[in-house]
């Protein structure tokens, strides 16, 4: 039978009559070391047909002949190895149950590492097609942006056109006689007055809508395919003019307007249009006149005059303007100063240099130092490099060097837009330490000139910083461009010449389509051939965290 004792059942069983003087007891009772009323039930059951044996042999042992009687010591020693026998026997089946356990466990880890490693090869080649997802919409929203901003663009000079139409069609109408009414009946005996006939009148000019200002909104502003260079030297060029001769007909601008112009540009200060407050354009050619200020080169003047005279180009077509006074104009386009590339000591002492411009950081100046020096940047593709230009193609971190819509800006030319690798040591310098989430320029300490260029403060910082260095004035900050270039094509290596015109944004010299196409497709690995080749031992500038 079984017995509850506290926490545990015990097994009890009486022992027969006759064998209680053999036994010297009258029950058996033993511990089944269990709580669970099955599992000792189970256990009980077993021990008593262990136990039915043991009296069973008992007995036999007992009324049988036998060379020798068993004693009670014996018997007892018989019942305890059988109960330590059970009690192996039990600790076996629960190895056993435990070892199952273990094996059954071992075959669903290695079933969900198995299902894992499904997913993970699953994920591989999905995550391929996920990245070309997301070039393709990257691409559409750049294609999409782009053709709204034309559309726009074309929306606006529609709109300017619609108005030069009807500021036409209401001056047209002004210069059209009136209709006169039907003279009134006469009585038979008088006679019908005469009709007194009409001049046709005069053709007046409408310069209201052509002036300079309007000319160059309708035909050059307004023109989606112009690079914003062009723009803002075109707006630049008239509103110098402007400000010299008035807003002017375009009718009444002659051959000796253009040349009184060209004396009062070669008369004007360098300086002119740098500063945040400038003097009229009048009174700064009289003071650089009376002070002996170094004017406008030749070949800034010419450039003004190259503006006009493409303006000047479509008016004739047009016929709105019977010749072009722009052109066959010379101009002494001598360089009073050659640039030149820096030398290693100059970049040793640029390095030890002490930057002390107040609006622009010093970690704003080393970065942008290093990235001129080890990528041959323009110092305008720098100050407009956003946090969005750094991107990973192929494995490689790469300036995205292309126009910016939303700030109007766009490299100096086609060539201009294009893929430079990160040098390795930008990369171990902390060039990347730049990049904020929030952030949209890569230098945010920039500032804008009221002209509308980034970063213009820094330039004259810069030569300010050269000249207080006593370096010469062949140094520019442009020389960090021509000392890449120039240590590039000086270089004993395998690259080609086009790789090197291409992380430059040069125009190749050979400008056929199957040159044009392979520019486009050069691959991202041998560009970055050609930037790790641009090494400057004398040149140790860090970039402080702060």
């Amino acid at each position: 039978m079984l017995r509850l004792v506290g926490s545990n059942y015990y097994f009890r069983r009486a022992v027969p009559l006759d064998l209680r003087p053999l036994l010297g007891r009258s029950e058996v009772s033993h511990s089944l070391k269990t709580s669970n009323k099955l599992a000792a039930r189970q256990q009980a059951a077993l021990l008593y047909a262990r136990t039915g044996q043991c009296f069973q042999e008992i007995r036999r042992m007992t009324t049988e002949p036998s060379a020798k009687t068993l004693s009670a010591a014996d018997i007892i020693h018989f019942y305890e190895q059988f109960v330590k026998d059970l009690e192996n026997y039990h600790t076996v089946c629960i190895d056993e149950l435990t070892l199952r356990h273990k094996a059954e466990s071992a075959g669903q880890t290695l079933r969900e590492a198995e299902f894992l490693h499904t997913v993970m090869r699953f994920l591989d080649v999905i995550g391929q097609h996920f990245e070309h997802t997301d070039d393709f919409l990257r691409e559409l929203r750049q294609q999409d942006a782009v053709t709204h901003a034309v559309t726009r663009t074309r929306e606006s000079m529609l709109r300017e056109e619609i108005t030069g139409l009807r500021k036409m069609v209401v001056e047209i109408k002004g210069t059209l006689p009136q209709e006169r009414l039907p003279a009134p009946q006469a009585d038979d005996a008088e006679t019908r007055l005469p009709t007194p006939t009409m001049s046709p009148p005069k053709k007046q000019r409408m310069t209201s809508s052509q002036t300079i200002s309007a000319m160059t909104q309708r035909f050059i502003l307004n023109d989606a395919g112009k690079s914003a260079d062009t723009l803002k030297g075109t707006r630049t060029t008239v509103d110098l003019f402007v400000e010299a001769f008035g807003d002017l007909p375009v009718t009444q601008i002659t051959g000796t307007t253009a040349g009184d112009f060209k004396d009062l540009l070669l008369g004007l200060p360098a300086t002119h249009g740098k500063a945040k407050k400038c003097l009229p354009i009048r009174d700064a050619v009289k003071v650089a006149r009376e002070q002996g200020l170094k004017t406008l080169s030749g070949k800034t003047a010419k450039n003004h005059f190259s503006r006009l005279s493409a303006l000047w180009s479509i008016l004739v077509q047009r016929e709105i303007v019977s010749k072009n006074p722009w052109m066959k104009w010379s101009f002494n386009t001598t360089k009073e100063t050659d640039r030149r590339c820096w030398t290693d000591e100059e970049l040793a002492l640029l390095s030890k240099a002490q930057w002390g411009h107040r609006g622009i950081s010093r970690r704003t100046y080393a970065g942008m130092v290093n990235v001129a020096l080890y990528t041959g940047l323009r110092l305008g593709e720098i100050c407009n490099l956003r946090c969005q230009d750094i991107e990973n193609v192929q494995g490689v971190a790469c300036f995205q060097i292309r126009p910016h819509l939303e700030e109007d800006w766009s490299p100096k030319s086609a060539a201009g837009i294009r893929l430079v690798p990160i040098h390795s040591q930008l990369i171990r310098a902390g060039i990347l330490e730049f990049l904020k989430p929030d952030q949209h320029f890569l230098f945010p300490d920039l500032a804008t000139s009221t002209n509308g260029v980034r970063g213009a403060s820094f330039g004259q910082a810069f030569s300010k910083l050269k000249t207080k260095l006593g370096l010469p004035a062949e140094i520019t900050f442009h020389s960090f461009r021509h000392t890449g270039s120039t240590k590039l094509r000086n270089q004993d290596a395998s690259f080609r010449e086009l790789w090197i015109d291409r992380v430059l944004g040069h125009e190749a010299s050979h400008r056929s389509q199957g040159t044009m196409n392979y520019t486009s497709s050069i691959d991202v690995r041998n560009l970055q051939s050609v930037i790790e080749a641009l090494e400057f031992p004398s040149f140790s500038m860090e970039i402080p965290d702060t």
